[in-house]
């Protein structure tokens, strides 16, 4: 694998402490890792603890967004069969921001300030998370985040489960280009800050590897954008130049139906265009005809068909629980598995539900992944992930044809982009800030109070 995709120099991994060496070091995480969170105030006492679940439940976003609310209430309901947390039941309060990004600021507030929840586990693309961004930090609330993203950002009150850019999107293209020989590249997306700046760090990353400007086309269109006909016949005409030519999806929603539908139609396959996606899965691809697709890719964490005891017990415990055996299980459903139970740790940790506390101490929490590792929260708040590339199968399922020798620590903010090679992020005392400039020695962004 590249090294430019996994590794972190010294300087930032002797910043981003104890914990953040141990797993760069490609030990396994274990609980204990970093330092612990102060002792807090005693538990407590009341009624339930309420759980905000922030997912789109109609709109575009639906397709995508809808099983996350199933699987929240899975995990809700398995833990009160435990008895709860700190013997207090959990409580979901469910809401349905529609695909509507000004709507799921007024969600979160609401779940916030009237709903009084001690957690939000929501959102999809990354306008949904930029929305709700001031809401959190404005009224102090705790936000898990369970799907991959462009970085550039490290909010004290958001924990990200999902992949940060060099857990998913860098190692895919060096795959891309290290295994299967890609010399031209289409970076296609829709039209938002995901796809935006993702391709801003891919397009900086290639050019440092020798990509030629006209080797490489980049593409948005609209959500919910069906009419691909055009699109893809431009794609197919960039790859006939002679060289091998593959596709960087970070098409989102339920424009990939129609998408590789096309693909299909103008006969392109994987032998001939690769196409790598970073957001279709399982639950993406149940909804369409995959025999044209098999062996095109997607770049995740986890993949349903990963062969481990625990995998099988979830997947099983999931489909029992909506009563529906065809039922699939994806990469953003683990994260809130994980994140999930992090959580629910950090409170007992903590002794309380005190935002300051939980947060405080969800670093250094540790849980198993599905995938037969451990994941760690970092001082980053981001997770360490494997990566796995995984082929599309007929049955709708993927095949891993490569992953990670190890576990991989997030860069939430890209050595790639000038603004940013210079910056981490640890909430760890003393630097608490996450934006900090290693060059200057400072703090340049939002700092603990």
């Amino acid at each position: 694998m590249s090294s430019a995709g996994f590794s972190i120099d010294r300087r930032r991994l002797g910043l981003l402490g104890a914990g953040l060496v141990a797993a760069a070091s490609g030990l396994r995480a274990a609980p204990g890792l970093v330092p612990q969170a102060k002792a807090a105030p005693a538990a407590d006492e009341g009624g339930p603890i309420k759980v905000g679940i922030l997912h789109s439940l109609s709109g575009t976003m639906a397709i995508s967004e809808a099983p996350l609310k199933d699987v929240m209430l899975m995990l809700i309901a398995e833990q009160n069969k435990k008895g709860g947390v700190m013997g207090r039941q959990l409580q979901a309060v469910v809401v349905d921001p529609a695909s509507n990004w000004p709507l799921f600021a007024e969600k979160a507030r609401q779940l916030l300030s009237v709903d009084k929840v001690a957690a939000v586990f929501g959102c999809w693309t990354s306008v949904s998370r930029k929305s709700v961004l001031p809401v959190f930090e404005e009224l102090n609330g705790i936000l898990l985040y369970p799907v991959q993203y462009e970085g550039q950002e490290c909010s004290r009150n958001v924990f990200y489960t999902g992949a940060a850019p060099n857990q998913q999107a860098i190692p895919a293209v060096d795959y891309l280009m290290n295994q299967v020989g890609v010399k031209r590249w289409v970076l296609e997306g829709t039209d938002y800050v995901y796809p935006r700046t993702t391709n801003k760090i891919l397009e900086a990353y290639l050019k440092s590897k020798g990509v030629a400007a006209g080797d490489l086309i980049i593409n948005y269109t609209p959500f919910g954008y069906s009419d691909w006909q055009a699109e893809v016949a431009k794609i197919k005409r960039f790859g006939s130049a002679g060289k091998k030519t593959a596709v960087v999806s970070t098409i989102n929603g339920d424009a990939n139906v129609p998408f590789y539908k096309e693909l299909g139609n103008q006969g392109i396959k994987a032998t001939d265009i690769p196409v790598v996606a970073f957001s279709v899965g399982e639950q993406e691809l149940a909804g369409i005809d995959t025999k044209p697709l098999i062996g095109h890719l997607a770049a995740w964490n986890y993949f349903m068909s990963v062969d481990t005891p625990l995998n099988k017990e979830v997947v099983a415990t999931f489909k029992q629980f909506v009563k529906d055996d065809k039922r699939v299980f994806n990469d953003p459903m683990e994260a809130h598995y994980i994140g999930f139970n992090m959580w629910v740790k950090a409170i007992e940790k903590a002794g309380t539900t005190d935002h300051d506390a939980v947060i405080d101490a969800m670093i250094g929490v540790a849980h198993p992944n599905l995938s037969g590792d451990y994941a760690t929260m970092m001082p980053n708040h981001h997770l360490t992930k494997p990566v796995l590339i995984g082929e599309v199968q007929g049955n709708g399922q993927f095949n891993v044809v490569w992953q990670t020798g190890g576990l991989v620590v997030a860069q939430p903010w890209s050595p790639y982009l000038p603004e940013s090679k210079n910056l981490i992020g640890d909430w760890l005392p003393p630097m608490s800030c996450g934006s900090y400039d290693v060059v200057a020695g400072k703090c340049v962004g939002a700092k603990k109070a």
